[in-house]
Formats: structure tokens, sequence, C-alpha cells
């Protein structure tokens, strides 16, 4: 019977230490802070995003959110509702976009301000203040990086068909006849010199022919020009093209870049942090082993301790106290 009395108590204690905790961890997260909900609706994916993800203004945090769900009146916006403190510089110029965190996957909402208003944000068709949802930068340069390499693709390709072998032959060949031409131009000016200064008979001058001879060949030095021209303007064309598209490649701000600053912000603050968090959780692994191990050997242990419990009336080894004095007289 009293065995039973044990048990119960303990059973008891076990049920009121187990209260005392959850109302004491409902305690501690309870959210007392004054919010204000701000609304923002856009037409591109918020993949990552999920409901308490950080609320950053110029970095620092400011709130969370609290909702992601279609907008009603524009079924195929995503409306997202967000809790931001009032602390926090809100106004009708500043702008939400969509961050990582990392390469762990997760989004979170970066504000920003470009300063050129002072007044609150307008309400939305519920009243709710609504804020612009930006595209995420990185997400039009991904966007548009499979256009930007069709079109490097399609630049290297003309240059190689420039530079193919039936091509450098016919630009060869118009070099040659611009050659010629000019050769011929000289010749035909020393001619003309010579014709004017030796027959200075206008009997003698053959001006028509000479004429004839000159127009003959201006026009085919005009042809020759125009190829090398049109070759030239086509050239020019696609290495502009090409530079362009390595300059967005390579270029400050470019992909290249964005690409090595988001390596270099894992490296140093994500990795650190994901590995320390690892640890923690391990150790805390470890310790309720420990302690579920103990509880399933020894429940008495939360009453009792860890020590050796005396077997009590009935159980083998139990040893009845020695009477004293008195009690044995009777």
């Amino acid at each position: 019977m009293e065995n039973k009395a044990h048990a119960l108590a303990a059973g008891l204690f076990v049920l009121l230490v187990s209260a005392l905790l959850v109302a004491m961890a409902l305690w501690l997260t309870r959210d007392v802070t004054h919010t204000t909900n701000y609304e923002m609706t856009t037409a591109d994916g918020v993949t990552g995003l999920q409901v308490q993800a950080a609320v950053r203004y110029k970095g620092v945090a400011v709130g969370k959110v609290t909702d992601i769900a279609f907008d009603p009146r524009e079924h195929h916006n995503v409306l997202v509702t967000i809790a931001v403190s009032p602390q926090a510089p809100i106004t009708a110029s500043t702008f939400a976009t969509l961050a990582f965190q990392g390469v762990t996957g997760l989004s979170f909402i970066q504000l920003d301000d470009n300063g050129n208003s002072t007044q609150p944000p307008a309400p939305g068709p519920d009243g709710v203040p609504r804020i612009p949802l930006r595209p995420n930068p990185l997400g039009q340069i991904s966007d548009q990086a499979g256009a930007l390499i069709g079109k490097v693709d399609q630049a290297m390709d003309r240059l190689n068909e420039l530079l193919a072998p039936e091509n450098q032959a016919k630009l060869t060949q118009a070099l040659t006849e611009v050659g010629a031409a000019a050769a011929s131009a000289n010749q035909l000016a020393r001619t003309a010199d010579h014709t004017l200064r030796a027959q200075l008979d206008p009997a003698r001058a053959d001006l028509p022919g000479l004429i004839r001879q000159a127009s003959q060949t201006l026009k085919a030095t005009e042809g020759a020009a125009n190829d090398v021209r049109r070759t030239l303007t086509g050239v020019d064309a696609m290495v502009g093209d090409a530079r362009q598209g390595l300059t967005r490649l390579t270029g400050p701000g470019g992909v290249l870049e964005r690409a090595d600053e988001s390596a270099n912000t894992v490296n140093r603050t994500t990795l650190p942090k994901i590995q320390n968090l690892t640890e923690d959780a391990s150790r805390t692994i470890r310790r309720l082993d420990r302690i579920a191990n103990t509880l399933g050997e020894n429940p008495q242990a939360l009453l009792y301790g860890s020590g050796a419990i005396a077997p009590g009336p009935g159980e083998p080894g139990f040893v009845a106290p020695a009477a004293t004095g008195a009690g044995a007289s009777h």
C-alpha cells in the first residue's frame, strides 16, 4: 500500500512539473511588443519565404512575416503580411525586396528607402498600408543569364562566321581591289597630268576618253570601298555585342562579382553559425539521452535523487527498525 502511495505521489509530481514547464514556455514565448501591420503584393514567386521569417530595415531586424496567401483581388498575385515595429521609419518611399540567407534557401524581407518622401504609406484596399515589393536583383540576373549567354553565343557564332575561310578570302579580295583601285587612280592622275601638259592643242586633246577612264576607275573604287565598309560594320557590331556581354558578366556589379560576394558571405557568416548550432544541438541531445536513461532505470529518482532506495515492507531485503526500550517492555 505504501509503494502505491509513493508511485501516486511521484506521478502527481511529474504532472505538476510538466504543467509548470509548459506554462513557463508559454510565458517566455509570448509576444507583448506592439507592431504595425503592412501588406505587400507581387506577381513574382516568393520561394523560400515562410511565416515568422525576419523583416529587416537596412539590415536591422524590425519585424517578422505574419501571413502568406494569395491576393483575393488579384488571384495571380501573392499577398504577404508583415508586422513591423513602430520605431522603423516606414514612409511612402519605402520599398521591399526578397533576400536570401546564404545557402539555406530561406528568404527574408529586406526593407529600404530612397528618401523621396516622409509621409506614411498609402492604405490598400483592406485599409492596411501597402509597401511595394520589388523583384530581387539576383533573381533578375538569374532570369537574364540565359538570354545574355544566348547573345554571347550568337555573337561568337557571327564572329566565327566572319572569320570563316570563304569570308577571309572575300575580305582579302576586297582589300586587293581597294589597292588596285588606288593604284589605278594614281596612274590615272599621272596620265592626266602628262596628257594635259603634253596635249595643250584642243585638236589633240582627248578629254572625253580621259573622263570615261576616270569615271570607270572611281566607280570601281567606290564599289570596293562599299564592300569594305559593310564588312567592317558587321565586325564592329559583333565585337560590340561580345564586349557588352562580357561586361555584364565580369564588370563591376556583374554576375561573377555578385556570386563571389554571396560565396564570401556564406563562408564568413552562415557556415560558422550552422556549425555552432550543430554542436549545441548535439550536446543537448546527449544530455537528454542520459536523463531519459536514468528515469527509465529508476523513475523514483525524481523524488529521492539518483541514490539507491531502501526496500520497503514486503520487499526483498527489508529490515524492520529496532524497537526502543519502552516498546520492548510492553
